[in-house]
């Protein structure tokens, strides 16, 4: 629950990755908002179901509107929020379970029309909210409450999906650096085209993966997380794909494409070359 919220009958588990992802949104919202001088409400913020999903009711301060929708359906949601009021900035938050599994049928067409939309993507590799289940970006072999023997699919790659699939901005980020993360999610808003920023965002009571992301030296254990290099040209797809395949996870914008038109600008073009008819028009049409 939250100052907002005080009804609201939710918590997120002590040290879980969502609260540095709430953070940064926050942050990137200001920073956004301040820079187009434009109101708080001329951002919308849509969430998907599970532990993510509740981050469009704890977002504290001045609030952007907030739609919590369907397990899965965020994208079309944002879509059809996007062709009403193209104007606005439209951001998607979701989980991996929600994003990359019942979703992940709705990213190829975001992707194909270049949909200007922002999505946050916060990644525990499990289903965190309803107690533990495997998801698309479980390890191989893992147990978990829907895997007692450990489970049999191979674990998606999301930033190699989001690339095969034609997404013109891909960012990888990390819970724990909430005011690195706000910058990419800022970048994400500001791209013209389908953007999604994808966190680490560990679970402290199924997956904690804490320690490897960050790395122990006394252990021994070697983080697998690292900035992407200051010389990487995100315009450069094969360097992405070298990225993205380097064995670790990369921290920081991946790729980016510039050069192909959104859904947005395609339907100013599409609507400048056909004549627009009036309702009795298209009443008309109907009839035998």
């Amino acid at each position: 629950m939250s100052a907002k919220n005080p009804e609201y009958d939710f918590k997120w588990c002590p040290g879980c990755g969502d609260f540095g992802v709430r953070r940064a949104l926050e942050f990137a919202l200001q920073d956004y908002t301040a820079f187009h001088e434009v109101p708080m409400a001329s951002n919308v913020v849509i969430a998907g179901i599970g532990c993510s999903g509740n981050l469009v009711h704890l977002l504290e301060g001045e609030q952007p509107f907030g739609f919590h929708g369907i397990h899965g359906r965020t994208l079309p949601i944002a879509f059809g929020a996007k062709m009403a009021q193209p104007d606005l900035n439209v951001v998607v938050v979701a989980g991996d379970g929600d994003f990359l599994s019942i979703g992940m049928e709705h990213i190829v067409p975001q992707a194909s029309r270049n949909l200007d939309v922002c999505c946050v993507v916060m990644d525990n590799g499990v289903y965190g909210l309803t107690k533990g289940q495997s998801s698309p970006t479980t390890d191989l072999g893992v147990i978990t409450s829907s895997t007692p023997y450990g489970k049999l699919e191979s674990d998606l790659n999301p930033l190699d999906y989001y690339l095969t699939a034609g997404v013109t901005f891909i960012a990888s980020g990390y819970s724990s650096k909430p005011k690195d993360l706000a910058k990419l999610i800022h970048a994400g808003m500001e791209h013209k085209g389908f953007a999604i920023v994808h966190v680490q965002s560990p679970c402290t009571t199924y997956n904690d993966t804490y320690e490897q992301l960050k790395g122990n030296a006394k252990k021994g254990v070697e983080s697998i997380i690292f900035d992407v290099p200051a010389g990487h040209d995100p315009k450069d797809r094969d360097a992405a794909h070298r990225l993205i395949h380097s064995g670790k996870i990369p921290i920081g914008i991946v790729y980016q494409n510039e050069s192909r038109p959104t859904l947005d600008q395609r339907l100013k073009d599409l609507q400048g070359r056909v004549k627009t008819r009036a309702l009795q028009e298209q009443l008309d049409a109907f009839e035998l």
